[in-house]
């Protein structure tokens, strides 16, 4: 079995829940935010809706430099209408889905590196990257917005259980 066809079941799992949660974030709460020093609401839901698409590029580049000398810095997700950003979502996810699933194995073990100015930051095999990178950061933001969702009293979806709100799945 090769690592693409391990990895899609889990992939498949994640960005079903991940949807879910994207499906209730409000409109008009965008800079909301539950501390000073926390995301507001519109960036922490822009950037889970974009991370799919991080995917992709861990795949089909060996590197990234977010904020290149001479060139232009990565611009980040907002979320702006909930339309637009699940757009965003399904698109990154079919892409990515697409990517993985075309990967081979020795692929999937070439070195990917992030930058920042030039100056390397990290340097992993793209499998590594792809879990942790991708699917671990989708998981952990989606929590986070699941906290955000719950102080705005938005019922929450189920993601590896019943919730208070939806207590069967």
């Amino acid at each position: 079995m090769s690592y693409a066809q391990t990895i899609l079941p889990e992939f498949d799992q994640e960005m079903a829940t991940t949807r879910k949660i994207l499906e209730r974030v409000p409109e008009g709460k965008n800079d909301w935010k539950p501390h000073a020093k926390s995301m507001t609401l519109g960036r922490l839901a822009g950037h889970v809706a974009e991370l799919p698409g991080w995917g992709v590029t861990t795949l089909r580049q060996t590197e990234l430099d977010f904020a290149p000398a001479g060139g232009a810095p990565y611009e980040p997700s907002h979320f702006t209408t909930r339309e637009k950003t699940l757009q965003l979502f399904d698109d990154g996810v079919k892409a990515c889905r697409d990517a993985i699933a075309e990967t081979s194995d020795a692929d999937f073990m070439v070195l990917w590196t992030l930058k920042r100015g030039g100056q390397k930051l990290m340097s992993m095999p793209r499998a590594v990257v792809m879990r942790s990178m991708v699917l671990n950061h989708i998981v952990h933001h989606r929590a986070q917005l699941g906290v955000y969702l719950r102080m705005n009293d938005i019922p929450l979806p189920g993601s590896y259980g019943p919730t208070a709100d939806e207590p069967r799945m």
